[in-house]
């Protein structure tokens, strides 16, 4: 590959323009993911237990009291799950990674939990009818860009009995001025994260101020496969902004709540609001 090649690639792109790979599939990435996700004292790919097990009670604030039928997208290993489980809760979790279904299912299985696991996309969702809740934890739903967030409301719309209420967490307006944007880093390593072998990794994050986006953008070298580039694009969204995108959903906001996240220094923590909505 030449210089050049590098250089092109790492220049800002076009809005949604796609990577050229995707790391929720990737059998070595893959493997870290999970590691961090099971980690009870990092936030990296889930958060911190203490923090879960805080979410839950808010999730659970949000409904009448009695058995629910939940669905968790993007359940990952399923950390939220299980502990809703454990309450008495009927569970349907679904994740795009059989690595954590796998996990997520075996899990279950060792505690006596009747958790229903399918390893699909939630664009796919095929439920009519079937939840009283939804729930997507983490910022998922900011990764979405906007044909595919309407697809996914519609979906949960459909998934949802009459009345059924959709919690989620998005990043707020204050997020630019706490993510580092315009940073740019490097790593050479004989092994890590990205590869089993030796690899070069650029990253730098943009922001894209006129549709309320960061990019974080990864470009990965590692011979002999061919350049690897990551791209996350993560939407903050406005109160007002994400209100009018519910509504149009179908969905109205009942509870918001900025305060959840617990102050570990960083100065992040209130960067995040959850929303719980319900379908009209």
């Amino acid at each position: 590959m030449q210089v050049s090649q590098l250089i092109e690639k790492v220049q800002k792109p076009e809005l949604y323009e796609k990577g050229t790979a995707s790391m929720w599939e990737d059998e070595h990435i893959s493997r870290h993911l999970l590691e961090l996700h099971l980690n009870p004292d990092c936030d990296a790919a889930s958060r911190k237990r203490a923090t879960i097990e805080k979410t839950v009670r808010w999730i659970e604030s949000q409904v009448p009291v009695g058995k629910k039928s939940i669905l968790d997208l993007g359940c990952g290993p399923g950390l939220y799950c299980e502990l809703l489980a454990e309450h008495g809760h009927a569970i349907t979790g679904v994740d795009l990674s059989a690595r954590s279904i796998d996990y997520a299912k075996k899990s279950a299985a060792e505690k006596g939990l009747a958790i229903e696991y399918e390893q699909m996309n939630y664009l796919d969702l095929p439920y009519e009818g079937r939840f009283d809740l939804a729930i997507m934890i983490f910022c998922d739903f900011d990764v979405l860009v906007p044909v595919d967030r309407t697809r996914l409301l519609e979906n949960i719309s459909r998934a949802l009995k009459p009345g059924g209420l959709i919690i989620f967490d998005t990043l707020n307006e204050k997020a630019p001025e706490k993510m580092n944007i315009g940073t740019k880093t490097w790593e050479s390593a004989k092994r890590g994260f990205w590869r089993d072998r030796p690899y070069l990794a650029l990253a730098e994050t943009f922001h894209y101020e006129e549709a309320d986006v960061i990019l974080q953008q990864h470009v990965v070298w590692s011979d002999p496969e061919p350049l690897a580039v990551y791209r996350f694009w993560t939407h903050y969204y406005r109160q007002e902004n994400l209100m009018r995108i519910l509504d149009e959903a179908g969905f109205s906001v009942r509870t918001t709540c900025a305060g959840l996240l617990p102050d570990d220094g960083s100065g992040t923590h209130d960067m995040v609001t959850f929303y719980a909505a319900g379908k009209k």
